[in-house]
């Protein structure tokens, strides 16, 4: 006699109807230990990686690049340059973290990545969606948007120097490799004004908002999201005080408006230090922590990088 001959006489024959099933289940679901509340609330969704994914303009796209031995370089062209892109991983799957413009068009895009030993690159292909910011009226000082030739000078003097601080692209600017770019809020208090809104200023449209304002008083301490090192502290005629820090492969973050700033260029702060404090300078209408977060030379929304 077979094994499977010899199993069938040992085991008792088991009849299981569409009908007996569907009562047994019904049996089941009576029993009130097992019933959910009727009007549970879901729980909320935790992301597990950061910053969260939305591909939108000034949101960022997260572009899986497969397998590799090593870290792949990667770019995305921004006008008339290529960018680095920061990527994240390891040998099983490497992932390319991608800022997108606020004045990115809606549709397709793509960002290249470079073959080692000068072979041909290859396009990662993405879509961005379609995103309607609301729009903000303010009143502010006249001359901070009517420019005199002499204010007029110092802003483009200035936004000259910010291009370059804005480039940096550097590897471990802290020392250590960060575990996770989940940023903790750097200032408390009530969000006045969100990323993307279309800014209006004395009645005259300029360019859309590219950070976070968090209201606090002045002399509220900033503490570092991240660990990161200076890369630059200047009064500047539109931001105030300002200083920026370098989280590693073109993440900075800025902070602007500032009333004090207690470190200078090349200082290295960890997580959580205090390094500044909230202000009114510069083109404002009152103290508040301006917080911006930039990948691949572009602003993106600082909410991606936080809990909700």
């Amino acid at each position: 006699m077979s094994e499977s001959a010899r199993s069938a006489l040992v085991r008792p024959a088991i009849h299981i109807t569409r009908r007996s099933a569907l009562i047994g289940t019904a049996g089941l679901l009576a029993q009130p230990a097992l019933l959910a509340p009727l009007h549970a609330k879901p729980l909320p969704h935790t992301p597990t990686v950061w910053p969260q994914a939305l591909q939108v303009p000034g949101g960022v796209a997260r572009l899986s690049l497969g397998p590799a031995a090593t870290r792949p370089a990667a770019q995305v062209r921004l006008g008339d340059t290529d960018v680095p892109l920061r990527v994240v991983g390891d040998a099983i799957e490497w992932t390319a973290i991608v800022g997108i413009p606020l004045a990115a068009a809606p549709g397709d895009a793509f960002i290249t990545v470079l073959a080692e030993g000068g072979g041909s690159p290859r396009l990662v292909p993405y879509t961005v969606a379609h995103k309607q910011y609301k729009e903000q009226h303010l009143k502010v000082s006249p001359r901070t948007v009517d420019l005199s030739p002499e204010d007029q000078a110092r802003y483009e003097r200035e936004r000259d120097h910010q291009a370059v601080v804005m480039a940096t692209f550097s590897d471990q600017p802290a020392g250590v490799a960060l575990a996770s770019l989940r940023m903790r809020v750097p200032v408390p208090g009530r969000r006045s004004s969100s990323f993307g809104l279309r800014r209006v200023f004395n009645g005259q449209p300029r360019n859309p908002h590219s950070g976070m304002d968090i209201a606090a008083p002045t002399g509220t301490p900033i503490v570092a999201p991240l660990p990161g090192r200076v890369i630059d502290v200047g009064d500047y005629f539109f931001n105030g005080g300002t200083v920026w820090l370098d989280h590693g492969q073109g993440l900075l973050t800025m902070y602007c408006h500032l009333s004090g700033m207690d470190v200078r260029v090349g200082d290295v702060v960890k997580a959580g230090d205090a390094f500044c404090q909230v202000g009114a300078t510069g083109r404002v209408t009152g103290p508040h922590l301006h917080w911006g977060v930039m990948l691949n030379r572009t602003m993106v929304d600082p909410a991606l990088f936080i809990p909700a």
